[in-house]
C-alpha cells in the first residue's frame, strides 16, 4: 500500500477532482531521496499543481530548478511553479547582496509570488528588527515586479498587520499561507483582499477545531488548500505513514476536511480552490 492509497477511498474518488497544494517545500531535504514518487503519488491523487516555497535565496533558485527539470519529466506530474523569497526565519541573512538575487529570480517565469516572507514573533530564529527589514524589502520587491506576495505570520499580528495596511495598495495580490489565527486576525486579512491557505492544521483536534468555524467564513474566491510539507501531517489521516512526513497527495484530506466543515462538496470545495490558486499563482492547469 503507498502511503497516499487511502487517499483514494473516499466515497468520490479525490483524483476525479484536480487540487493545487500552494505550499510544497520540495527543496527540503526530507523529499531528497525519492522527488519523483512524491510527485507521482501526488498526481495519482488528483493534484495538479503545486506551489514550491522559497526560503531562503539558495531554495529559490534550487525551486526554479526543480520546476524546470519538471517541465521535462517523462511521466505526467503535477505542474510546478515557485515562489521566491526571504524566509523570516532567514531574515538575518537579508543582505543587500541577497536582496538583489531575490529580486534577479523574482522576473523568471517559474516564480509567481515574492516570499515567503513575513514577520515570525514565535521563534524569532532572526532579530524582528532584521525581520521586519526583510519583510519590507520584499513588498518592495513585489510592488516593483507586479507579483503576488506569499506571507508568513506567527505571533506578529499587529506589526504584521500595519506593515501590510502601508503597502498593500502597492501590491497586486497575496496570500497569508497556513493560516492559524483568530476570528479577528482572518477578518483584518480579509479587510486588506488577502487569500487565505488552510494547511493541515485545521485537523488537529488540539489545537486546530477553531479553524472548523473560521473556514466558513472565507469567500470561495478568497481560500485555497495546502499541504506545507514535510511539516503538519493531518493528525487523522488515515493510514498516517510511519515517517511522519507529510507530502502533496496528503492535500486532497486537507480538502475534504474543509469542505465538510463548510458544508460543500468536495467537488466544489476543489474546484474553487483550483480556480483560485491558478489565477493568483498564473498555473495553467
Amino acid at each position: 500500500m503507498t502511503e497516499s492509497t487511502t487517499l483514494i477511498s473516499h466515497k468520490l474518488n479525490p483524483s476525479l477532482f484536480p487540487l493545487v497544494d500552494i505550499a510544497g517545500n520540495l527543496t527540503n531535504k526530507a523529499f531528497r531521496g525519492d522527488l519523483p514518487a512524491v510527485l507521482a503519488r501526488a498526481a495519482e491523487a488528483g493534484i495538479r499543481g503545486i506551489v514550491i516555497a522559497g526560503v531562503s535565496a539558495p531554495s529559490s533558485q534550487q525551486a526554479i530548478g526543480l520546476a524546470n527539470a519538471n517541465e521535462h519529466a517523462e511521466h505526467k506530474r503535477p505542474r510546478l511553479v515557485t515562489t521566491a523569497g526571504i524566509h523570516p526565519h532567514h531574515a538575518s541573512t537579508a543582505s543587500p547582496d541577497v536582496l538583489r538575487t531575490i529580486a534577479d529570480l523574482v522576473p523568471n517565469p517559474r516564480v509567481s509570488a515574492v516570499g515567503e516572507c513575513g514577520l515570525d514573533y514565535n521563534r524569532n530564529f532572526s532579530p524582528r528588527d532584521a525581520q521586519r527589514h526583510a519583510f519590507e524589502a520584499q513588498l518592495e520587491i513585489a510592488a516593483g515586479a507586479g507579483k503576488p506576495v506569499y506571507l508568513h505570520e506567527r505571533d506578529a499580528h499587529d506589526e504584521f498587520l500595519e506593515i501590510m495596511k502601508r503597502w498593500r495598495p502597492k501590491l497586486k495580490a497575496g496570500v497569508v499561507h497556513c493560516f492559524t489565527g483568530s476570528r479577528a486576525t482572518l477578518q483584518a486579512y480579509l479587510d486588506l483582499d488577502l487569500h487565505i491557505g488552510i494547511t493541515g492544521w485545521i485537523c488537529d483536534e488540539r489545537r486546530g477545531t477553531h479553524l472548523r468555524d473560521l473556514v466558513r467564513l472565507i469567500p470561495a474566491d478568497r481560500l485555497m488548500v495546502e499541504t506545507d510539507c514535510p511539516y503538519i501531517l493531518p493528525r487523522d489521516l488515515p493510514g498516517h505513514p510511519k515517517s511522519g512526513r507529510n507530502e502533496p497527495a496528503f492535500v486532497a484530506h486537507v480538502a475534504s476536511t474543509v469542505a465538510a466543515c463548510r458544508e460543500e462538496s468536495f467537488a466544489d470545495l476543489a474546484a474553487s480552490t483550483t480556480r483560485t490558486a491558478a489565477q493568483l499563482f498564473s498555473l495553467a492547469l
